[in-house]
């Protein structure tokens, strides 16, 4: 399937056919899994398809990246060993030192931690803006020397809405790019590039996989001499995904449209029935009408994600408790998989900015919903808020 006309079809059809032709020699219709260091070279530099070593090119690799890229009506994915492989790349692929980024005041732990622990060591500066106010991502930026302004919408863990049209003009106007981490929507539900980002990030390991069976990391792009940097800088560092782990990611994408209506349809169920707790405090989940970014939301999102957080009103003792006292819904980090998930986010995914402007409210519990049978998660939480 050809980049475009894939970019014509729908998304379901996309993630289905996107990025390879069934195999000429033997008619099938899943990529192989080419578990391969090295290529035969027909002469000295005569290459087969352009490959010569998998760190540079993989055939599983590339329809992966082209898959996604057609997903995200992009021109060029890049598949990486994890989330943050992916970042430090594109970090390094266009920034100095001496150089700043904006990142979200409420960024996942380790997207913090990668600035502000490696990249700043490097010599990149950064300053925390709220995603939601726009005024403020403008007045963070430091006119000559800001590069990036990067955010996450919906944000991790607090689930608050950049506005990617009007933040793409505001980095734009600075002669930086605008980088959206698209995890918590997925292309399924929201596609940046359209917008005016020039870049996405993608946690693969979250929704794109989809079975906690992977982790992986992915950027896509649309300009060309951007595209060549990053092509440069993934096989320069080589922190790629290999051809097991790009197979998995590439058969989770080809159910992402189903597996998402269901993880919507699971999570509105989830936030009608909090809402109406007497032990849980506040709900926070972008569909609700008194989220402050519902309109935005609403404009620039198909639907408004698995991911909910909420805050018990019996404080931090009771968000623990309610993370340990569930069954159905499983302690544990990340997100996106098929099964639920139930976190204390100051205590485990967010311990990194603890003490920091970044630090998240100590009675909050993130939620990863599944797609089970929602009677059951509710149940299950009810039991747990006890």
């Amino acid at each position: 399937m050809s980049q475009k006309h894939a970019n014509k079809s729908g998304f379901e059809t996309r993630a289905i056919h996107a990025g390879y032709e069934p195999d000429p020699m033997t008619g099938a219709v899943i990529p192989p899994i080419y578990a391969t260091s090295t290529y035969k070279q027909d002469g000295v530099g005569g290459l087969r398809g352009g490959y010569e070593y998998s760190r540079s090119a993989n055939p599983t690799r590339t329809a992966l990246e082209g898959n996604i890229a057609a997903l995200e009506e992009g021109e060029r994915g890049f598949a990486f060993a994890s989330g943050l492989a992916a970042e430090d790349t594109l970090v390094r692929s266009t920034c100095r030192p001496g150089d700043h980024a904006v990142i979200p005041d409420d960024a996942y732990g380790g997207t913090f931690r990668l600035f502000d622990k490696v990249e700043k060591v490097w010599g990149l500066e950064h300053s925390p803006a709220p995603v939601s106010d726009v005024d403020a991502v403008r007045a963070a930026i430091r006119p000559g020397t800001t590069r990036l302004v990067w955010i996450e919408t919906p944000t991790n863990p607090l689930l608050n809405i950049g506005d990617i049209e009007a933040l793409a003009g505001v980095a734009h106007d600075a002669g930086a790019l605008l980088v959206v981490d698209n995890t918590f929507a997925s292309p399924y539900l929201q596609q940046p590039l359209a917008l005016g980002a020039d870049v996405v990030v993608h946690s693969t390991t979250k929704y794109c996989g989809g079975h906690s069976d992977v982790v992986g990391g992915a950027l896509v792009v649309r300009d060309h001499d951007l595209a060549e940097q990053l092509t440069f800088h993934q096989n320069a560092m080589g922190a790629v995904a290999g051809p097991f782990d790009s197979w998995l990611v590439l058969r989770g994408l080809k159910t992402l449209g189903v597996r998402m209506d269901r993880h919507c349809d699971n999570a509105e169920r989830i936030v009608a029935f909090l809402s109406d707790h007497p032990k849980v405090s506040e709900v926070i989940y972008p569909g609700l009408p008194d989220h402050p970014g519902h309109d935005v939301a609403a404009r620039q999102m198909k639907r408004f994600g698995g991911m909910v957080s909420f805050r018990c009103a019996g404080g931090e003792e009771q968000a623990l408790a309610v993370c340990e006292r569930s069954e159905v819904f499983t302690l544990g980090e990340s997100l996106g998989g098929v099964e639920s998930l139930i976190e204390h986010p100051g205590r485990m995914t967010h311990a990194s900015v603890a003490g920091t402007d970044l630090e998240v409210p100590a009675d909050l519990v993130r939620l990863s919903v599944g797609i089970e049978t929602a009677d059951d998660l509710i149940a299950d939480l009810d039991r747990a808020l006890g």
